[in-house]
């Protein structure tokens, strides 16, 4: 067991390689599970660890690309609840389309194997009743990939704020019977143009891709308007 140097040039040992090792393949196949991580404080109860040792573990999931980035630190978090009150779903769809292009390119470039395994399983819907779920995994999949932090939190601040409930776009018609397997088709284009290292199509794809949400918004709101049926959420044809 290995000792480190703690304040006063005491020594506190280490955890086991082992037992962290077995920590990270419990968390391993918890994730792989495609079941959320429960909260720190319950994951620490349920593999019997303490915070620090389970901290330990994440962030060693984390750096190899295992796991995607952590929540929003709560400043971001406070900041998007403001920043909600000074935009609406129109910028927000604006935004996307200049910044997540960008994303995949930067993906493209730096995503490890695990990155791509995770961008190739999320671009396609298992069901119906996960498909905004999916679709939000699928694209922070990719601003994780770009291994660049800053740009996976602001991304991960940008999807915060078009899913507050005061500027998501409510569907007011039924969604086109294609849309669905034709937002997969546009994902599968983008992890496959990242898979295969081509930052040119990535890019080319992903703008395409992002083009046809902006105009689906643009489209609802419309609708909306028309309805008079209020605020109006739409994402790749499911939530924001």
């Amino acid at each position: 067991m290995g000792t480190s140097s703690g304040p006063g040039g005491r020594h506190r040992r280490s955890p086991p390689a082992s037992a962290l090792g077995l920590l990270c393949d419990q968390l391993r196949e918890r994730a792989n599970s495609g079941r959320p991580l429960p909260a720190e404080r319950t994951m620490a109860a349920e593999f019997g660890v303490t915070r620090h040792r389970l901290r330990q573990a994440l962030a060693a999931l984390r750096a190899s690309g295992e796991l995607g980035k952590p929540p929003i630190p709560r400043g971001l978090a406070r900041s998007s609840a403001a920043l909600v009150h000074r935009t609406n779903p129109i910028e927000v769809a604006e935004l996307r389309v200049a910044l997540e292009p960008v994303l995949a390119r930067m993906a493209a470039l730096r995503a490890t194997p695990i990155d791509i395994a995770r961008i190739m399983r999320t671009a396609t819907t298992l069901s119906e009743s996960h498909s905004a779920g999916a679709d939000l995994e699928f694209h922070r999949a990719i601003a994780a990939a770009t291994r660049n932090n800053l740009a996976a939190d602001l991304y991960g601040l940008l999807r915060q704020i078009g899913r507050n409930a005061r500027i998501h776009v409510k569907t007011v018609r039924e969604r086109p019977a294609g849309r669905l397997p034709q937002r997969d088709a546009e994902h599968m284009q983008v992890a496959r143009a990242i898979a295969a290292r081509d930052p040119d199509e990535a890019e080319r794809a992903m703008r395409a891709h992002m083009r046809m949400v902006q105009q689906q918004v643009i489209d609802q709101l419309a609708l909306a308007d028309r309805k008079d049926s209020g605020p109006a959420v739409l994402d790749d044809g499911a939530r924001t």
